[in-house]
């Protein structure tokens, strides 16, 4: 069964070694239910879990970065190249996942989390210097991008919320083949896959327009 393994959050802001501004991306696990909703425009909201600090609101937060999941298999593999333990919120994840593979969801595919939450899956996650100067390894953007596990970003369908060991269902799947990593792949180290995604209108606006004028679509 596919589930929900944690829920992470960030309660406060936290300084970052070799970073001027503070960050939520240092996620801890959390007991209980926590509320998850639409938190609103990119650029003046945050994220979409109560309780979650989000600082940087222009690369961060707003309705189509509401969630961020990881899945655990991901976050296991990247202990053994690192050599050191990783626990659930690491990577800044909101969702610790285990049993789905979150790198082969489908961009607007929907899951329903604990019977309640509906939220669908928009746009990889890009790394940035904040994850490298949280994770504390030399290159880690660059191996972050080569190995291609970016996790996903979600907006909210329908509010609800959210605890450890919720399950997770997909629920609708659409009729294209534009996972999570084929997006990130193509944003990243393979732009000539971008033509692909011409036509997926389940990206976050900003994003589809970069998409389409990336690859020299016509204006629609």
């Amino acid at each position: 069964m596919s589930a929900v393994q944690s829920v992470n959050l960030a309660s406060t802001p936290a300084r970052i070694p070799g970073r001027a501004r503070l960050s939520g991306i240092d996620k801890h696990p959390v007991d209980g239910a926590v509320d998850v909703t639409a938190p609103g425009p990119k650029g003046l909201a945050g994220g979409g879990l109560a309780g979650d600090a989000v600082c940087d609101l222009r690369h961060h937060g707003g309705d189509d970065q509401a969630v961020y999941a990881y899945a655990r298999e991901d976050l296991d593999w990247w202990q053994v190249e690192l050599g050191r333990e990783l626990r659930n919120g690491s990577f800044g994840e909101n969702l610790t996942t285990l049993g789905i593979n979150v790198s082969s969801a489908l961009v607007g595919e929907q899951w329903l989390i604990g019977g309640s939450l509906l939220l669908q899956v928009t746009v990889p996650r890009i790394p940035c210097a904040t994850f490298q100067a949280a994770i504390g390894e030399k290159r880690w953007v660059r191996r972050f991008t080569e190995r291609g596990a970016a996790g996903t970003y979600l907006r909210v369908q329908r509010p609800g919320t959210v605890r450890s060991g919720d399950s997770i269902v997909v629920v609708e799947r659409p009729d294209h083949r534009i996972s999570a990593s084929v997006a990130f792949r193509a944003i990243t180290l393979e732009p000539e896959l971008l033509d692909l995604m011409v036509d997926i209108t389940d990206l976050p606006a900003e994003l589809h327009e970069s998409v389409q004028k990336r690859a020299g679509a016509p204006a629609r």
